[in-house]
């Protein structure tokens, strides 16, 4: 096993409480749900659950904080993400177990999350005293234009359960390099490694208040009270589309700045020119990567017919050597899916498009046993149209279609509602620039079947999300821009009131030009 700590020691090392005001406490009403081993089936604790009540207490305590906090020192915020950065390269096996206790995956794909998570840390840390504006002189020489930029003030950060550490990271990362304080939900299957992270931010230096965690079973009704309240300045969010577009309508009521990471249905699309062995591999990474619930899963292979057969062989072929198992068994390359709902979706998902006229290849049967386990699947001669093409797959399954001309396989992988990612795969330059340009996805991978990267802007478009995190840009999301005119007197170039009164004329605000 890739750490010494024992599995009941990870879970009873962490704290079961919310964390408002830099104290842990009990959940106002007394409750608390169970935290699930998707690979037995098993609870491996509780965790508080937290009230609407609770959630507005902790947006008092962010609310408390958020002035003092913008003022810190754009160094000393940096600092405080690089230290926790470094800690969490020390305590990677101890996180990387936490992670896969409680969502399933691997542990070296948990720690891989971990690293990536951190990274995200460092960066804002060094983004932090880049926060810069601009100074210049007004048209009309009787002013000085200052813009600044500054805090957006308390945020709410909702985190999905497919990424428990490395969400929350890229979301906390540049709010606390911008200056901002926050409420963080975190999913409610995988509240342990986010209370970890904020025992480490604490220990890190980061002010009591600041970081406030909320886990509950009740998603709906805290989000609902916080979006409600004008304290409120933001809302990020990273999950479904639908639950997105619930936000952001009640988001608007109080016109909330919003970051929305939502669904992706990713087209994966092999030329007739590729490297196959290439596009396996990357297929390998763009579809079984986190158990294939990612939004940057590859969904959708569109592969061109005249190689379809030797790709679909060879992607079979490894497939079937991926040992299915739990996360913590060094032999297993495959963890369970999240939960026994999930699994039953794709495995529904699979026997629908089976029955429609697809080929099994590989895979496609639900194992015996404890634990969401389900194998990696191939299906082939998928016909056009089906279900399992439109949604979000969230699981181990490939599902293979052909295209013969270069318009075609555009139109098919455009033809849906979202636009997170797409892969593709071509060793015609020519080609690969006029299709990645055409491809309405706000990244493509191309000849490559991993783009998460601290340093690039990752986000989409259409219904796949609105704003992006990392890179230069992130750190946008959580600052406002403010323009400050400030006035220089008389102009060395004339009378400064006939000069004022020009500039009213030509603004509209009197006068014979002014058009009333």
């Amino acid at each position: 096993m890739l750490t010494s700590l024992s599995q009941p020691d990870a879970v009873e090392r962490v704290e079961k409480g919310l964390f408002i005001g830099g104290r842990w406490r009990s959940a106002s009403g007394g409750g608390s749900f169970s935290v699930e081993d998707p690979a037995t089936g098993r609870t491996l604790c509780e965790v508080s659950d937290a009230t609407p009540t609770d959630a507005l207490t902790a947006l008092d305590a962010a609310g408390a904080a958020q002035t003092k906090w913008a003022a810190v020192p754009p160094r000393r915020r940096g600092e405080i993400l690089r230290r926790a950065h470094d800690l969490l390269i020390e305590r990677i096996d101890e996180f990387a177990l936490l992670i896969t206790l409680e969502m399933g995956k691997a542990l070296a794909e948990s720690r891989a999350e971990v690293e990536y998570g951190a990274n995200y840390l460092r960066w804002f840390g060094e983004e932090a005293v880049r926060i810069d504006g601009s100074w210049k002189v007004s048209e009309d020489g009787t002013a000085r234009v200052l813009v600044t930029r500054q805090p957006v003030g308390p945020c709410l950060l909702i985190t999905p359960w497919n990424a428990p550490l490395a969400m929350p990271a890229r979301k906390i990362g540049p709010a606390v390099a911008a200056g901002c304080t926050m409420v963080v939900k975190p999913a409610q299957q995988t509240p342990l490694t986010m209370a970890a992270l904020a025992a480490l931010l604490a220990e890190a230096g980061l002010p009591g208040g600041v970081l406030n965690i909320v886990p509950t079973s009740q998603p709906a009704a805290i989000t609902e009270a916080l979006l409600g309240d004008g304290r409120l300045r933001k809302l990020s969010f990273t999950g479904s589309t639908p639950v997105g577009r619930t936000l952001l309508s009640q988001a608007a009521d109080t016109v909330l700045r919003t970051s929305m990471e939502l669904g992706g249905n990713a087209p994966f699309i092999v030329c007739r020119d590729a490297d196959i062995d290439a596009a396996v591999e990357g297929a390998m990474t763009a579809k079984l990567r986190n158990v294939g619930e990612a939004c940057i899963a590859a969904n959708r292979f569109h592969v061109h017919a005249d190689v379809v057969d030797e790709f679909s062989e060879k992607l079979v072929a490894r497939m079937s050597t991926i040992t299915v198992g739990p996360g913590t068994d060094p032999a297993s390359d495959l963890g369970p899916m999240i939960d026994a709902r999930q699994r039953r979706r794709v495995a529904d998902l699979v026997d629908e498009t089976v029955d429609a006229g697809a080929r099994v290849r590989t895979g496609a049967r639900v194992p015996e046993g404890p634990g969401y386990f389900y194998p990696p699947t191939v299906l082939t001669d998928v016909p056009a149209g089906a279900r399992i093409t439109c949604e979000e797959i969230f699981g181990p399954v490939a599902a293979i279609q052909t295209f013969n001309t270069e318009a075609e396989a555009l139109h098919d992988a455009n033809d849906t509602e979202f636009g997170l990612v797409s892969y593709l795969y071509t060793q015609d330059l020519g080609q690969a620039l006029r299709m990645s340009e055409q491809l309405e996805t706000g990244m493509v991978g191309l000849n490559r079947g991993y783009v998460s990267d601290p340093s690039a802007p990752f986000g989409g478009m259409k219904q796949s999300g609105v704003g992006r995190e990392g890179g230069n840009t992130g750190i946008d999301e959580y600052l406002e821009q403010k323009y400050i005119a400030i006035h220089m007197g008389s102009s060395q170039f004339g009378d400064s009131g006939a000069l004022a009164a020009a500039t009213s004329i030509r603004s509209g605000v009197g006068g014979a030009e002014g058009g009333r």
